[in-house]
């Protein structure tokens, strides 16, 4: 019986305008290279369809050359690609899917449903039900259709469609693009294949969200995968098991120090990150001046070593120990600011005296380094 990849959200052309140019850059191309490993492994595993649930793109406005550059990427599969546009890339009347078109970029086996209607596959045994958004917001249910849909008789129904399962936010969120959270079992559907959630998150066990297939938050929801989907029989419940095809890992660090021991923890994983880590890391509570050198010569390695490392210290308080302050050898007039610094970072300005105080201490342990260097 028929075996399908299920993934959404690719959103090719996105941009991460919170990051460094070079970061951006390549966390962008990564999305691409996803496509090529999801083509890898579809033919990898012989599946007889790719179904794509919506948001190819990220934009209407990507440039031909992106357009070009995502239908080179799914080369590696030569069965049938199942796509349907979402809110980011609907079905305008002008849009990237129009564009794509006139540049004539849309191989045979690349089968776009701009409008819903029954894609049958007979060969290989199932009927797609397609429900393209073709505006970026309804409050209409586009799968509705599904239940009273003609299909062959043997063939599996599958559906595919891009919205919010009702009833999975929170009550007082009027989402747009509602799905039944049952419209699998009111129109017969051996499987629903489902875009927009972008992490990955079974509704039922016929209804699934696929997820993005490479991470670009930071939230722990199982991005960075794609669902290899086996269909024993028409009625009988399906096999779902996720991959991995994600090349980044995105990961979120709150770090507190209080004793020395909590600095040494967060050094210590810090020393762990790879060139697969985009962290995101905040650290607040207290470190004397000798911890702040020991943490930024520590984040400083790491930034060279993964990805991207954007660090948030605005929590971290300054307290320099009398050991600090005797190694700094500030006295008189550079003793007296060091002290009112360490006074003003309990008040309202205590962000601009933590960061004066810093750079005070730094200056000062460099300038002690260079005499040092001057005696030897």
């Amino acid at each position: 019986m028929p075996k399908i990849l299920h993934t959404a959200d690719w959103q090719i052309g996105r941009q991460y305008g919170r990051f460094a140019p070079e970061d951006a850059a390549t966390l962008a191309e990564a999305r691409l290279s996803a496509v090529e490993r999801i083509a890898e492994l579809a033919t990898r595993e012989q599946v007889q369809a790719v179904l794509v649930a919506g948001d190819v793109f990220d934009a209407q406005t990507v440039s031909d050359r992106t357009i070009r550059r995502l239908f080179n990427a799914m080369q590696g599969y030569t069965g049938p690609w199942i796509m349907i546009p979402g809110n980011h890339d609907a079905a305008l009347a002008e849009s990237v899917w129009s564009r794509a078109r006139r540049l004539s970029v849309l191989p045979a086996h690349v089968h776009v449903a701009l409008a819903p209607e029954v894609l049958t596959f007979a060969e290989l045994g199932f009927a797609v039900l397609t429900a393209p958004l073709t505006q970026r917001q309804t409050h209409d249910d586009l799968t509705a259709w599904f239940d009273a849909a003609q299909t062959g008789p043997g063939l599996l129904r599958i559906g595919l469609a891009h919205g919010s399962v009702q009833g999975l936010l929170a009550d007082d969120i009027d989402s747009p693009n509602p799905i039944a959270p049952d419209r699998a079992q009111r129109a017969r559907l051996d499987y629903l294949a489902l875009g927009d959630w972008h992490g990955l998150k079974g509704v039922d066990e016929r209804t699934w969200y696929s997820g993005t297939p490479e991470p670009e938050r930071f939230k722990d929801n199982g991005a960075g995968q794609v669902l290899l989907v086996d269909l024993p029989g028409v009625g009988v419940p399906p096999e779902v098991e996720p991959r991995t095809v994600g090349q980044y890992r995105w990961l979120r660090w709150e770090q507190r120090l209080d004793v020395p021991s909590d600095l040494a923890r967060l050094i210590e994983r810090l020393g762990q990150v790879d060139a697969a880590t985009v962290l995101d890391l905040n650290v607040s509570g207290q470190i004397d001046l000798s911890g702040q050198h020991s943490l930024q010569q520590a984040i400083s390695v790491a930034q060279g070593r993964c990805r991207s490392l954007q660090c948030d210290l605005a929590g971290l308080r300054l307290e320099p120990t009398e050991d600090d302050l005797a190694a700094l050898q500030a006295h008189g007039y550079l003793g007296d600011v060091i002290a009112e610094l360490r006074e003003r970072q309990q008040r309202e300005d205590g962000d601009a005296a933590r960061g004066a105080l810093a750079i005070l201490a730094g200056l000062l342990r460099d300038r002690r380094a260079a005499d040092e260097g001057v005696r030897t």
